[in-house]
């Protein structure tokens, strides 16, 4: 979207649509998706359709899949175990067998892994007209209108985004830059579609978006926070639905877009605030569309639900796999809970005897009841990545697809006559005055009036909160272009670029505390946490105290100019990326700065390279992609043992965690074993105590920390007992080295005595073990050189 200015780049490997339904080809798969109810119900359900009374007028749900690939399994070397061999058939390889393959067969595939540039204004487009390239057009063209249709017939829609962290959810929903996603694209045909219809028509559209954390609902549309989130409360005609949750009225698609960037830019502040990655959130975003028929008493109504949900990491590679606290993350369990509906969903849709559909196990299903198995056309869009370090993701979402497309929903018109309507309204005014003349009216003249000018005040609202805010946004823009700043960079790059910090000249304080000219939110960010001054063309920024400030990737203590384009860190992770004055500018392209440009340029003044960790094998210049994936876990976990401990800091658990590569020789019997592994070290300031967790164990850990502390920061009580502490392990055997051992003298019944050096897994001295080895019969006795007789023919 225009008016939400992001940093990054979108790397396209390949991604995949496919519809799970007729068969069809691409020239009228569109039509199908659309539900036309003319096409599909012959007769008497023609009829019921056209009159809007929606009875009989069913259809069942449609499923999709989308498939791209992110830039970090690039970088980590990887190899692509996806294949098509036709537009209808996919197939995935396991990288340890290669001989060992899984078909799948859908109705649709698009292929954009290459044959594909930019145009002037920053859209993928393909090469030539022989490119089979797809992108964000083509699946709005059969994905987007389809949904677009179901709306304007008076069906209800639902888009889910499903998939691992990092495999293009939110590129196909919101799309990045030029490449606007099917969100956007749909509310802008939507008002454009609206411009060309019927005057005897109105129509009303109310836009509203929020995001589920740790089963605690948030509206993104207001400024302040609710303690303990919104409620989700349940109606008999409604269903369930958050109580107090603001919808705004939209008459354009201008006001929409400000809204999505008022959205957005909430979501970044609370991902900040709480320490919270995206990553692990869901947002919904709905829009009602009610259709008014003015010269037949007739009301279409419409929701369209757009669903980016967190990501879908499975238990090992998220980490709670062999963990004593393995049940403990929420948001791992509301998507287990999703899984739950839709697998007994699919065996109802066969026949098969289910006592129980589980809906209300957590808020996510509670939401998305009516778009699972009830009244919506529901598409699923499945994001999986072709990298083999990828493939049990990838397997696991493509049979999570698989499941899905068997649910039957049953979508009707949502229709009703303004009389029955007006009816109900009438009761309610009824109850209200208890006037008897009032009584007498016709119910239509009665309310009509009354709910024209309620849409209207809301209309009129909405337009002078929008002028106010487009005031706001004419000043931003403005300072953005004549004032150096700082920009935020995010994990998600959705989220980049959304806050500015402006330095105005003089000098101004940045920090948590509200008297700040710079509010700055996040962990390890102190009240007064640094100075930004501006003055002689020159900014220059120093820490307060013993602050943390990092400046393209070096701690600094003093007084340090700013460039253009520098990178900045505060506390433990906030990463602002520094615009300097115009004159220092150019047409330099920001989107390179992305947040792992930051943690890489971290990790090298950290000194740990590619190089370092042994990547390179004499004067070969591919590098190991095993050594490559290690960097690259070694560089995502950086930020976060950062910020755990940080967390165990203000906490006062008294813990320090520190990032170790383990050479995996120095557990295996001869040295052979060349791998290596990040593990994270864990030790009790206090007691010494040392922990060795892998990288699997610290990831579940730290999620349970973000939750544990978000309970510290809402004031709420944070005692738990000890063995629900995150940040507490019982004292364990632990692998702290090796020694080698050689047994040769037992094999001719002498005794040996030595000293032998104890090595860690980084190959330095941890100990010196003393040993004395003596040769013994099975019985324990002495075995002397003289008696061989005694262990002739034993094998050990």
């Amino acid at each position: 979207m225009k008016s939400i200015p992001l940093v990054g780049e979108v790397w396209l490997e390949r991604f995949l649509l496919l519809r799970c339904r007729e068969r069809a080809g691409r020239g009228h798969l569109g039509k199908l998706a659309r539900g036309f109810c003319e096409s599909e119900k012959p007769g008497v359900e023609q009829a019921a359709c056209r009159a809007g009374s929606g009875e009989g007028c069913e259809d069942l749900g449609v499923f999709w899949v989308f498939l791209m690939a992110a830039p970090r399994e690039k970088n980590s070397g990887s190899k692509c175990v996806i294949s098509m061999h036709s537009r209808t058939t996919t197939i995935i390889q396991d990288p340890k067998n290669p001989e060992h393959t899984k078909t799948f067969i859908f109705d649709l595939a698009y292929w954009s892994h290459n044959g594909f540039q930019k145009d002037k204004d920053g859209v993928f487009i393909s090469v030539d007209p022989s490119s089979k390239f797809a992108g964000q057009r083509d699946v709005f063209h059969d994905l987007g209108r389809g949904i677009l249709d179901s709306a304007w017939h008076g069906y209800n829609a639902t888009l889910l985004a499903y998939g691992q962290t990092g495999s293009g959810k939110s590129y196909s929903m919101i799309g990045f830059g030029a490449n606007k996603g099917i969100i956007p694209n749909v509310c802008e045909e939507l008002f454009r579609a609206i411009e060309s219809q019927d005057k005897n028509r109105e129509y009303q559209v109310t836009f509203s978006m929020l995001e589920i954390y740790n089963e605690q609902v948030r509206d993104l549309l207001s400024r302040t926070k609710k303690p303990g989130g919104l409620k989700v409360r349940e109606d008999q005609q409604l269903g369930f639905y958050v109580d107090g949750l603001r919808s705004v009225p939209c008459d354009n698609y201008a006001q929409i877009e400000r809204l999505m960037e008022q959205g957005t830019k909430i979501r970044t502040t609370a991902s900040t605030t709480m320490n919270a990655s995206s990553s692990r959130s869901h947002m919904v975003i709905t829009i009602q569309f009610k259709q008014v028929f003015l010269d037949r008493a007739l009301t279409k109504q419409s929701s369209i639900n757009l669903v980016d949900l967190a990501g879908s990491e499975r238990q090992k590679s998220s980490g709670s796999e062999g963990d004593r606290l393995r049940e403990g993350s929420r948001v791992n369990l509301s998507l287990t809970n999703l899984g739950n509906v839709i697998s007994a969903l699919a065996d109802a849709a066969l026949g098969k005897k289910v006592l129980h559909i589980p809906y209300r196990a957590s808020v996510l299903t509670k939401l998305l009841q009516s778009a699972l198995g009830g009244n919506s056309r529901t598409t699923l869009i499945a994001a999986i990545s072709p990298a083999d370090i990828c493939y049990e993701e990838t397997l696991s979402t493509l049979r999570y697809a698989e499941r899905a497309k068997k649910i039957r929903n049953k979508a009707v018109v949502n229709t009703s006559t303004l009389v029955r309507e007006s009816r109900a309204e009438n009761s309610k005014l009824l109850l209200g005055c208890g006037n008897s003349r009032i009584a007498e009216l016709p119910a239509c003249l009665l309310v009509e009036p009354t709910a024209q000018l309620s849409w209207a005040h809301q209309l009129e609202q909405a337009r002078q909160e929008w002028q106010q805010h487009y005031a706001a946004i004419a000043q931003e823009r403005r300072l953005v272009r004549t004032v150096p700043h700082l920009l935020n960079v995010n994990e998600d790059p959705q989220l980049t670029g959304v806050l500015k910090h402006f330095i105005q000249a003089g000098s101004c304080d940045a920090g948590q505390a509200a008297s700040n000219a710079i509010i700055l939110q996040g962990l390890g960010i102190s009240d007064k946490h640094a100075s930004f001054t501006n003055s002689d063309g020159k900014v220059m920024v120093t820490p307060h105290g013993k602050c943390k400030v990092i400046v393209n990737g070096v701690p600094i203590t003093t007084k340090t100019k700013l460039r253009h384009l520098d990178r900045i860190i505060l506390g433990s992770n906030s990463a602002y990326l520094y615009i300097g004055f115009p004159s220092e500018r150019g047409s330099e392209d920001l989107s390179r700065f992305d947040y792992d440009f930051f943690q890489l340029e971290r990790a090298a003044a950290e000194g740990v390279s590619v190089d370092k960790l042994g990547a390179l094998h004499g004067g070969d210049v591919k590098a190991d992609p095993s050594v490559l994936a290690v960097f690259q876990d070694y560089v995502k976990l950086m930020p976060l043992v950062a910020e755990a401990n940080q967390m165990s800091e203000e906490l006062g658990k008294g813990l320090k965690m520190e990032l170790k590569v383990k050479n995996l020789a120095s557990s295996d019997s001869r040295g052979y074993d060349l791998q290596k592994e990040v593990t994270v070290k864990v030790t009790n300031r206090q007691t010494h105590q040392v922990w060795i967790w892998s990288k699997a164990k610290f990831i579940n850990r730290k999620f349970l920390m973000e939750e544990f502390y978000q309970r510290f920061l809402d004031g709420e009580d944070s005692h738990v007992a000890q063995e629900d502490d995150p940040f507490w392990d019982p004292v364990e055997v632990i692998h702290l080295g090796s020694a080698h051992i050689w047994l040769q003298s037992l094999a001719y019944c002498m005794k040996f005595e030595d000293q032998v050096e104890f090595l860690n897994c980084d190959g330095l001295e941890e100990a010196v073990l003393h040993i004395h080895m003596v040769p013994c019969s099975p019985t324990g006795q002495w075995v002397s050189p003289s008696q061989p007789c005694l262990v002739l023919g034993l094998s050990n």
